[in-house]
């Protein structure tokens, strides 16, 4: 029960941590876009200033790249000592277990039939000339 919650918990951090990290990277300038900031491109107007972007985008980056990674490891670890179902189809060239009526079984106190007990007996009385 608690293993399941852990795993559940684990399952919804991950998702949102690569839902944060796909962001993260999209927002971030490439290297090219420096270039144009030194010819009057005006990055001066951003909401981190200048500078102030890319060390905090960077340090966001390696931290929710790094979170990522361990919570891979961690659900990697889980999943790996969970029971698999068994695949009634991994083995085609064995042979399928039937199962036999109960009733079409001999029980072992039953009696044995005879050979000819559906065959009526001769009558030996009949009176036969001659």
């Amino acid at each position: 029960m608690f293993n399941e919650l852990v795993y559940d918990i684990l399952i919804i951090t991950y998702l949102i941590v690569a839902l944060c990290l796909i962001g993260l990277v999209l927002i971030q300038q490439g290297k090219g876009a420096d270039m144009g900031a030194s010819f009057g491109a005006g990055s001066s107007a951003t909401i981190f200033g200048s500078s102030g972007s890319g060390n905090f985008l960077t340090k966001s980056t390696s931290i929710l790249a790094v979170l990522f990674f361990v919570i891979s490891l961690f659900l990697g670890n889980m999943t790996a000592n969970r029971v698999k179902a068994t695949d009634e189809w991994n083995n085609l060239e064995a042979p399928a277990e039937q199962s036999i009526p109960e009733d079409s079984i001999p029980s072992a106190s039953a009696e044995p039939k005879a050979a000819n007990e559906d065959v009526p007996a001769a009558d030996t009385d009949t009176n036969v000339p001659e």
